[in-house]
């Protein structure tokens, strides 16, 4: 048996990171010892590490359904998104730069190396590693350099499976055309493919799975049925977010910000039978019934406190506040309804000073030291134990004006144990915290 094997897609959004979940769950209790990996990953949903690095989302979930803690040489490349052309990249979980998309592409040589060194101390510790693609191989004009596709799986000589989404549509030219675009040395590197998401009789795909295989020459290895509760875990891209709609109940709204980060912490409310979570889109107005409005993190916080007011939320909120809503903020979130945001270093882009929206009295500064830890508190009213996480790279600065409250601690959400870092904070209604709990998803372990 490989000690390795890469499932690579068709295109985004084929259901790559659940599947390679589900095989490595499979794998552990078949009594193999199973590691997740995934050379480049792009996503601003990040997990802390027990070391105080970071990993895409997606690949903790992996490492969960492998009983593992979370190491960064599961991800050793992580970009994140900062504006449509520029992204931090994190190298084996640590902030080493921030680039432009187009000066990305000369890193790309020079980071393989890392990458092969993670998958190398992966590969020697455990019986298999299941490696996950990013986006698609047949995106041939990324292809000189790649770490993330074929350029990893010739480097690191790993088989390939490549997956197909029919859900979608048009499976069949996904496979067969994928073979047509790339180059031989790389199709030579698969060694078969899967259907995922099909609906119904699979009996009815026969023809067309038997036409892939005579055409590609690759063999099939089988057809994965739709899984209807992937919602339920997280999502690696915004585009994904979804959940079931309810028509009643405690109406919770989210800001889906451009630059949304870490947006599976609202998993466990989608979850809630009394809960009714509407992820809001721009264009649109905050409800008039909503209870409560999140403003979540985000890895651009300036420049998403524009976009808020681009879509006229600002407006909207305080007119949600005048009707008797509340309003929570989580990290970024936090910091928007502070009084001012300063980037004196050009953190999240060019250095400057913008007001927040001053619903908290206190004030943010960007820092170029990214803290990453985990955290334990406390939650205030029920005294319930939890953990948590913190990804922070600013230093809050509390302010007491007159006529305004201060940041207060008075009736906290949750105290953090053994010493106060939370940074939970109450302000007539609205209320903060720069932590934010484990996604529900780890109740897999």
């Amino acid at each position: 048996m490989p000690r390795a094997l890469m499932i690579q897609g068709t295109g985004s959004n084929v259901g790559k990171s659940l599947l390679v979940a589900g095989l490595c769950r499979a794998a552990r209790r078949r009594g193999l010892s199973v590691a997740p990996f995934k050379p480049q990953n792009m996503s601003n949903n990040a997990a802390v590490t027990a070391d105080g690095g970071e990993i895409g989302r997606a690949q903790a979930l992996q490492a969960m359904a492998a009983g593992l803690p979370l190491q960064t040489d599961m991800n050793p490349v992580l970009l994140k998104p900062e504006t449509d052309i520029g992204a931090q990249v994190i190298v084996q979980g640590r902030r080493v730069t921030t680039s432009m998309a187009r000066d990305y592409q000369a890193m790309k040589g020079q980071l393989l190396a890392r990458v092969l060194e993670s998958f190398q101390r992966l590969k020697a510790a455990h019986d298999l590693v299941l490696v996950e693609g990013a986006g698609s191989p047949a995106e041939v004009n990324l292809r000189a350099g790649d770490i993330a596709n074929m350029g990893f799986a010739r480097a690191a000589d790993v088989p390939v499976i490549l997956a197909g989404d029919i859900d979608r549509g048009g499976v069949i030219a996904q496979i067969v055309g994928t073979q047509a675009v790339i180059d031989p040395a790389d199709a030579a590197m698969v060694a078969g493919f899967l259907i995922n998401r099909f609906r119904g009789d699979i009996s009815l795909f026969d023809d067309g799975y038997d036409y892939i295989e005579k055409t590609t020459d690759w063999p099939g290895y089988g057809v994965c049925p739709y899984f209807a509760d992937a919602w339920k875990l997280p999502a690696e891209d915004a585009v994904d977010l979804s959940s079931p709609r309810r028509d009643s109940g405690l109406h919770v709204v989210c800001l889906t910000l451009s630059r949304i980060a870490n947006f599976d912490d609202l998993d466990p409310l989608a979850q809630e039978p009394g809960v009714r979570l509407t992820m809001l889109g721009p264009g649109r107005a905050v409800p008039g019934d909503a209870d409560l409005v999140i403003l979540p993190g985000t890895k651009s916080t300036r420049g998403d406190l524009a976009f808020l007011r681009a879509q006229g939320w600002d407006v909207d909120l305080a007119a949600h506040i005048r009707r008797g809503g509340r309003v929570l903020g989580i990290c970024g979130g936090y910091q928007m309804l502070e009084r001012r945001i300063a980037d004196p270093h050009g953190i999240e882009g060019s250095a400057g000073t913008d007001p927040g929206l001053g619903l908290l009295d206190v004030s943010t500064v960007m820092t170029p030291e990214k803290r990453l830890t985990e955290v334990t508190a406390i939650h205030a009213p029920t005294a319930a134990p939890f953990h948590g996480y913190e990804i922070l790279s600013a230093r809050p600065m509390a302010q007491t004006a007159p006529g305004r409250l201060p940041m207060s601690t008075a009736r906290p959400k949750a105290r953090s144990a053994p010493r106060d870092e939370s940074r939970a904070a109450t302000c007539t209604a609205c209320f903060a915290t720069m932590g934010s709990a484990p996604p529900i998803w780890q109740n897999l372990a």
